[in-house]
Protein backbone atom coordinates (compact mmCIF):
# COMPACT_ATOMS: atom_id res chain seq x y z
CA UNK A 1 0.00 0.00 0.00
CA UNK A 2 1.03 3.84 -0.96
CA UNK A 3 0.69 6.69 1.49
CA UNK A 4 -0.97 10.02 0.31
CA UNK A 5 1.80 12.51 0.73
CA UNK A 6 0.12 15.07 2.74
CA UNK A 7 0.88 18.65 2.90
CA UNK A 8 3.26 20.48 5.24
CA UNK A 9 1.52 22.16 8.47
CA UNK A 10 1.72 25.65 7.57
CA UNK A 11 3.96 27.48 10.00
CA UNK A 12 2.02 29.79 12.92
CA UNK A 13 2.57 33.65 11.58
CA UNK A 14 3.19 36.13 14.18
CA UNK A 15 0.89 39.13 14.51
CA UNK A 16 3.75 41.25 14.08
CA UNK A 17 7.03 41.38 12.83
CA UNK A 18 10.85 43.38 12.70
CA UNK A 19 10.83 45.57 9.75
CA UNK A 20 13.24 48.21 8.55
CA UNK A 21 10.71 51.31 7.58
CA UNK A 22 12.27 54.19 5.00
CA UNK A 23 10.45 56.88 6.81
CA UNK A 24 11.46 59.80 4.46
CA UNK A 25 14.56 60.61 2.09
CA UNK A 26 17.77 61.29 3.17
CA UNK A 27 20.86 59.30 4.54
CA UNK A 28 20.74 55.69 6.22
CA UNK A 29 19.76 57.57 9.17
CA UNK A 30 16.28 57.41 7.66
CA UNK A 31 15.90 53.97 8.25
CA UNK A 32 14.08 52.76 11.35
CA UNK A 33 14.42 49.48 12.75
CA UNK A 34 10.20 48.81 14.16
CA UNK A 35 8.33 46.01 15.50
CA UNK A 36 4.94 46.04 12.88
CA UNK A 37 2.14 44.19 11.96
CA UNK A 38 2.34 41.45 10.10
CA UNK A 39 1.08 41.51 6.53
CA UNK A 40 -1.58 38.56 5.60
CA UNK A 41 -2.30 37.64 2.06
CA UNK A 42 -5.22 38.41 0.25
CA UNK A 43 -6.71 36.55 -2.79
CA UNK A 44 -4.14 35.50 -5.02
CA UNK A 45 -1.14 36.46 -2.93
CA UNK A 46 1.61 34.33 -0.76
CA UNK A 47 3.31 35.24 2.30
CA UNK A 48 7.15 34.64 2.54
CA UNK A 49 9.11 34.39 5.58
CA UNK A 50 12.02 36.05 4.30
CA UNK A 51 15.25 34.23 4.60
CA UNK A 52 17.79 37.00 2.73
CA UNK A 53 17.20 39.75 1.52
CA UNK A 54 19.88 41.01 -0.52
CA UNK A 55 20.88 45.42 -0.89
CA UNK A 56 20.78 47.04 -4.42
CA UNK A 57 21.71 51.02 -5.34
CA UNK A 58 18.39 51.10 -6.02
CA UNK A 59 17.66 50.55 -2.47
CA UNK A 60 20.00 53.81 -1.84
CA UNK A 61 18.40 55.83 -4.81
CA UNK A 62 15.15 55.00 -3.55
CA UNK A 63 16.22 56.11 0.38
CA UNK A 64 18.02 59.28 -1.35
CA UNK A 65 14.81 59.88 -3.64
CA UNK A 66 17.46 60.15 -6.49
CA UNK A 67 14.95 59.27 -9.23
CA UNK A 68 13.87 62.61 -9.68
CA UNK A 69 10.73 62.83 -12.42
CA UNK A 70 10.44 63.75 -16.31
CA UNK A 71 9.18 67.45 -14.85
CA UNK A 72 11.72 67.77 -12.47
CA UNK A 73 15.34 65.99 -12.62
CA UNK A 74 16.91 67.24 -9.16
CA UNK A 75 13.07 66.37 -7.51
CA UNK A 76 12.60 63.86 -4.20
CA UNK A 77 11.19 60.49 -6.06
CA UNK A 78 11.47 56.53 -6.00
CA UNK A 79 11.23 54.72 -8.79
CA UNK A 80 7.70 56.21 -10.37
CA UNK A 81 8.13 59.51 -8.84
CA UNK A 82 6.17 60.64 -5.16
CA UNK A 83 6.59 58.08 -3.05
CA UNK A 84 4.00 56.88 0.13
CA UNK A 85 5.98 56.55 3.36
CA UNK A 86 6.70 54.80 5.36
CA UNK A 87 7.72 52.21 3.13
CA UNK A 88 9.80 48.84 3.65
CA UNK A 89 13.00 48.95 1.21
CA UNK A 90 14.13 45.25 -0.04
CA UNK A 91 13.31 44.25 -4.25
CA UNK A 92 15.78 41.31 -3.47
CA UNK A 93 14.30 38.07 -1.38
CA UNK A 94 14.32 34.62 -1.23
CA UNK A 95 12.65 32.85 1.03
CA UNK A 96 9.66 30.21 2.24
CA UNK A 97 5.60 30.62 1.30
CA UNK A 98 4.37 29.91 4.88
CA UNK A 99 0.30 31.03 3.90
CA UNK A 100 -1.55 31.62 0.93
CA UNK A 101 -4.51 33.73 -0.10
CA UNK A 102 -8.04 32.84 -1.67
CA UNK A 103 -7.51 30.82 -4.94
CA UNK A 104 -3.53 30.07 -4.66
CA UNK A 105 -2.85 26.80 -4.79
CA UNK A 106 -2.20 25.45 -0.99
CA UNK A 107 0.53 22.97 -2.07
CA UNK A 108 2.78 26.20 -2.55
CA UNK A 109 3.06 26.51 1.42
CA UNK A 110 6.02 25.28 2.73
CA UNK A 111 8.03 25.54 -1.17
CA UNK A 112 11.42 27.46 -1.30
CA UNK A 113 11.06 30.85 -3.69
CA UNK A 114 12.58 33.86 -4.89
CA UNK A 115 10.11 36.53 -5.78
CA UNK A 116 10.43 38.99 -8.84
CA UNK A 117 10.30 42.39 -7.56
CA UNK A 118 9.07 43.93 -10.46
CA UNK A 119 5.06 44.43 -11.45
CA UNK A 120 4.64 44.35 -15.53
CA UNK A 121 2.68 46.03 -18.23
CA UNK A 122 -0.14 44.26 -18.87
CA UNK A 123 -0.21 44.49 -22.70
CA UNK A 124 4.20 46.13 -23.48
CA UNK A 125 6.84 43.51 -23.20
CA UNK A 126 9.72 45.97 -23.20
CA UNK A 127 8.11 48.39 -21.35
CA UNK A 128 9.92 49.07 -18.10
CA UNK A 129 8.54 47.57 -14.69
CA UNK A 130 5.55 49.69 -13.93
CA UNK A 131 6.35 49.35 -10.28
CA UNK A 132 8.91 48.17 -8.10
CA UNK A 133 8.96 46.22 -4.61
CA UNK A 134 10.92 48.40 -2.32
CA UNK A 135 9.27 51.61 -3.42
CA UNK A 136 5.84 51.16 -4.59
CA UNK A 137 5.08 48.17 -2.50
CA UNK A 138 6.38 46.86 0.42
CA UNK A 139 9.12 44.27 0.34
CA UNK A 140 11.93 42.14 1.95
CA UNK A 141 13.39 44.03 4.87
CA UNK A 142 11.45 42.36 7.11
CA UNK A 143 10.38 38.89 8.55
CA UNK A 144 7.50 38.65 5.75
CA UNK A 145 6.64 39.84 2.54
CA UNK A 146 3.24 39.24 0.76
CA UNK A 147 3.53 39.34 -3.31
CA UNK A 148 1.22 37.81 -5.84
CA UNK A 149 1.73 34.38 -6.29
CA UNK A 150 2.65 34.46 -9.68
CA UNK A 151 5.57 36.28 -8.49
CA UNK A 152 6.87 34.09 -5.94
CA UNK A 153 9.18 31.74 -8.53
CA UNK A 154 9.93 27.83 -7.36
CA UNK A 155 13.35 27.73 -6.55
CA UNK A 156 13.12 24.55 -3.44
CA UNK A 157 15.46 22.22 -5.40
CA UNK A 158 18.12 25.03 -6.61
CA UNK A 159 21.69 24.00 -5.10
CA UNK A 160 22.40 27.84 -4.28
CA UNK A 161 21.88 29.55 -0.82
CA UNK A 162 19.43 31.18 0.21
CA UNK A 163 21.92 34.82 0.19
CA UNK A 164 22.77 33.63 -2.98
CA UNK A 165 19.17 33.34 -4.23
CA UNK A 166 18.62 36.69 -2.46
CA UNK A 167 21.50 37.76 -4.83
CA UNK A 168 19.71 37.29 -8.28
CA UNK A 169 16.39 39.16 -9.04
CA UNK A 170 17.33 42.70 -9.58
CA UNK A 171 20.85 42.75 -10.39
CA UNK A 172 20.89 39.39 -12.40
CA UNK A 173 17.45 40.29 -13.60
CA UNK A 174 19.05 43.63 -15.39
CA UNK A 175 22.14 42.23 -16.20
CA UNK A 176 20.34 39.72 -17.91
CA UNK A 177 18.13 42.23 -19.55
CA UNK A 178 20.82 43.65 -21.29
CA UNK A 179 22.50 41.24 -22.23
CA UNK A 180 19.45 39.91 -24.13
CA UNK A 181 18.79 43.46 -25.37
CA UNK A 182 22.31 44.01 -26.26
CA UNK A 183 21.57 40.66 -28.76
CA UNK A 184 25.23 39.21 -27.40
CA UNK A 185 26.43 36.40 -28.77
CA UNK A 186 29.09 33.69 -28.22
CA UNK A 187 32.41 34.66 -29.37
CA UNK A 188 31.53 38.53 -29.28
CA UNK A 189 34.16 40.47 -26.95
CA UNK A 190 31.88 42.52 -24.78
CA UNK A 191 33.47 45.49 -22.16
CA UNK A 192 31.89 45.83 -18.82
CA UNK A 193 31.75 48.99 -16.92
CA UNK A 194 31.67 48.38 -12.93
CA UNK A 195 32.48 45.37 -12.95
CA UNK A 196 32.99 45.08 -8.87
CA UNK A 197 29.09 46.16 -8.33
CA UNK A 198 26.36 43.96 -7.94
CA UNK A 199 25.20 44.23 -11.65
CA UNK A 200 28.79 44.32 -12.79
CA UNK A 201 30.11 41.17 -11.42
CA UNK A 202 26.67 39.64 -12.49
CA UNK A 203 27.38 40.69 -16.22
CA UNK A 204 31.15 39.45 -15.92
CA UNK A 205 29.88 36.23 -14.84
CA UNK A 206 26.69 35.70 -17.18
CA UNK A 207 28.56 36.63 -20.37
CA UNK A 208 30.93 34.56 -19.66
CA UNK A 209 28.62 32.06 -19.32
CA UNK A 210 27.56 32.88 -22.81
CA UNK A 211 30.46 32.53 -24.11
CA UNK A 212 31.75 36.15 -24.26
CA UNK A 213 35.26 36.83 -24.43
CA UNK A 214 34.69 39.60 -21.02
CA UNK A 215 37.07 42.88 -20.68
CA UNK A 216 35.99 44.54 -17.40
CA UNK A 217 36.50 47.77 -16.13
CA UNK A 218 37.33 48.16 -12.20
CA UNK A 219 39.49 49.49 -9.63
CA UNK A 220 42.56 48.49 -9.31
CA UNK A 221 42.34 46.89 -5.74
CA UNK A 222 39.39 44.84 -6.92
CA UNK A 223 40.72 43.39 -10.69
CA UNK A 224 41.81 40.14 -8.89
CA UNK A 225 38.38 39.42 -7.90
CA UNK A 226 36.52 40.63 -10.71
CA UNK A 227 39.06 38.22 -13.28
CA UNK A 228 37.84 35.61 -10.53
CA UNK A 229 34.67 35.91 -11.68
CA UNK A 230 34.92 35.08 -15.38
CA UNK A 231 37.03 38.08 -17.00
CA UNK A 232 39.36 37.63 -19.14
CA UNK A 233 41.09 41.28 -18.94
CA UNK A 234 40.69 43.92 -16.23
CA UNK A 235 41.33 47.52 -17.38
CA UNK A 236 41.79 49.29 -14.02
CA UNK A 237 39.84 53.12 -13.78
CA UNK A 238 42.11 55.96 -12.43
CA UNK A 239 41.99 59.32 -13.48
CA UNK A 240 45.40 59.17 -15.74
CA UNK A 241 44.52 56.34 -17.67
CA UNK A 242 42.97 56.83 -21.22
CA UNK A 243 40.16 53.85 -21.05
CA UNK A 244 39.55 53.87 -25.13
CA UNK A 245 43.30 53.49 -25.68
CA UNK A 246 43.38 50.84 -22.56
CA UNK A 247 40.60 48.61 -24.06
CA UNK A 248 42.07 49.10 -27.88
CA UNK A 249 45.27 47.39 -26.68
CA UNK A 250 43.37 44.55 -24.69
CA UNK A 251 40.34 44.28 -28.23
CA UNK A 252 42.14 45.14 -31.02
CA UNK A 253 39.39 44.53 -33.60
CA UNK A 254 36.91 46.63 -31.48
CA UNK A 255 34.17 45.86 -28.58
CA UNK A 256 31.04 44.06 -29.66
CA UNK A 257 28.82 44.72 -27.19
CA UNK A 258 29.32 47.24 -24.50
CA UNK A 259 27.56 46.41 -21.17
CA UNK A 260 27.64 49.83 -18.72
CA UNK A 261 26.27 50.69 -15.92
CA UNK A 262 28.60 54.03 -15.60
CA UNK A 263 27.42 56.56 -18.60
CA UNK A 264 29.07 59.93 -17.77
CA UNK A 265 32.13 60.13 -19.68
CA UNK A 266 32.55 56.56 -20.87
CA UNK A 267 30.33 57.00 -22.87
CA UNK A 268 30.71 60.34 -23.96
CA UNK A 269 34.32 59.38 -24.98
CA UNK A 270 34.21 55.83 -25.29
CA UNK A 271 32.53 55.39 -29.08
CA UNK A 272 35.71 54.93 -31.18
CA UNK A 273 36.20 51.41 -28.84
CA UNK A 274 33.39 49.95 -31.15
CA UNK A 275 33.63 47.58 -33.35
CA UNK A 276 31.12 47.88 -36.92
CA UNK A 277 27.18 47.10 -35.92
CA UNK A 278 28.18 46.97 -32.01
CA UNK A 279 25.41 47.82 -29.47
CA UNK A 280 26.38 49.83 -25.94
CA UNK A 281 23.53 49.08 -23.38
CA UNK A 282 23.24 51.76 -20.91
CA UNK A 283 21.44 50.69 -17.65
CA UNK A 284 22.91 53.25 -14.62
CA UNK A 285 24.14 56.16 -14.76
CA UNK A 286 26.81 56.24 -11.24
CA UNK A 287 29.41 58.65 -13.75
CA UNK A 288 26.62 61.06 -14.32
CA UNK A 289 23.69 60.99 -16.60
CA UNK A 290 23.97 64.40 -18.68
CA UNK A 291 26.37 63.60 -21.93
CA UNK A 292 27.38 64.62 -25.12
CA UNK A 293 28.67 62.62 -27.97
CA UNK A 294 29.98 62.59 -31.45
CA UNK A 295 27.31 61.10 -33.44
CA UNK A 296 29.13 60.75 -36.63
CA UNK A 297 30.82 58.12 -34.28
CA UNK A 298 27.57 56.23 -34.18
CA UNK A 299 26.11 56.54 -37.37
CA UNK A 300 28.91 55.61 -39.75
CA UNK A 301 29.97 52.33 -37.88
CA UNK A 302 25.93 51.26 -37.73
CA UNK A 303 26.59 50.96 -34.14
CA UNK A 304 23.29 51.31 -31.40
CA UNK A 305 23.40 52.47 -27.72
CA UNK A 306 20.33 50.60 -26.36
CA UNK A 307 18.58 51.50 -22.56
CA UNK A 308 18.03 48.28 -20.31
CA UNK A 309 15.92 48.52 -17.45
CA UNK A 310 15.64 45.88 -15.25
CA UNK A 311 14.01 42.70 -17.08
CA UNK A 312 11.15 41.24 -18.55
CA UNK A 313 9.01 38.49 -17.22
CA UNK A 314 10.88 36.08 -19.67
CA UNK A 315 14.00 37.11 -18.87
CA UNK A 316 12.99 36.14 -15.28
CA UNK A 317 11.90 33.09 -15.84
CA UNK A 318 15.21 32.42 -17.75
CA UNK A 319 17.15 33.52 -14.50
CA UNK A 320 15.41 31.11 -12.06
CA UNK A 321 15.76 28.09 -14.85
CA UNK A 322 19.35 29.13 -14.24
CA UNK A 323 18.82 29.42 -10.60
CA UNK A 324 17.22 25.92 -10.35
CA UNK A 325 20.16 24.30 -12.18
CA UNK A 326 23.27 26.04 -10.25
CA UNK A 327 24.18 27.75 -13.80
CA UNK A 328 25.36 30.85 -11.64
CA UNK A 329 26.62 31.55 -8.06
CA UNK A 330 26.29 35.04 -7.28
CA UNK A 331 29.31 36.73 -5.01
CA UNK A 332 28.59 37.08 -1.02
CA UNK A 333 30.46 39.88 0.02
CA UNK A 334 29.00 40.26 3.46
CA UNK A 335 25.99 39.34 5.78
CA UNK A 336 24.07 41.92 8.62
CA UNK A 337 21.05 41.38 10.67
CA UNK A 338 18.09 43.17 10.17
CA UNK A 339 18.31 45.98 12.04
CA UNK A 340 21.81 46.67 10.97
CA UNK A 341 19.94 47.58 7.59
CA UNK A 342 21.50 51.27 7.50
CA UNK A 343 25.01 50.12 8.31
CA UNK A 344 25.13 47.62 5.42
CA UNK A 345 23.41 50.59 3.00
CA UNK A 346 26.81 52.67 4.20
CA UNK A 347 28.83 50.21 3.39
CA UNK A 348 27.07 49.37 0.12
CA UNK A 349 27.60 53.12 -0.96
CA UNK A 350 31.36 53.39 -0.04
CA UNK A 351 31.75 50.29 -2.48
CA UNK A 352 34.99 49.00 -0.66
CA UNK A 353 33.50 45.31 -1.57
CA UNK A 354 33.13 42.86 -4.69
CA UNK A 355 29.77 40.89 -5.07
CA UNK A 356 26.26 41.10 -2.97
CA UNK A 357 25.76 42.31 0.59
CA UNK A 358 22.95 40.71 2.53
CA UNK A 359 20.43 40.94 4.88
CA UNK A 360 19.29 38.11 7.26
CA UNK A 361 15.91 39.41 9.09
Amino acid sequence: MTSTPTAPTPEPVPATMRAVLLTRHGGPEVLEHAEVPTPRPAAGEVLVRVSAAALNNTDVWTRQGAYGTAQDPEALAGWLGEMDLPRIQGGDVAGVVVAVGEGVDAGMVGRRVVLDPATYHPDRVESPPIAIMGSESDGGYAQYVRVPAERAHDVTGSPLTDDQLAALPIAYGTALGMLERGRQREGETVLVSGASGGVGLALVQLARARGARVIALASPGKAEAVCAAGAHAVVPRSDSLDIAEAVAARAPDGIDVVLDVVAGDLLSGGLPMLAPGARWVVAGALGGYAISLDVRRLYLTNASIVGSTMHTREHFALLMEMARRGQVAPVIAGTYPLAEAARAQADLERRAHVGKLVLHP
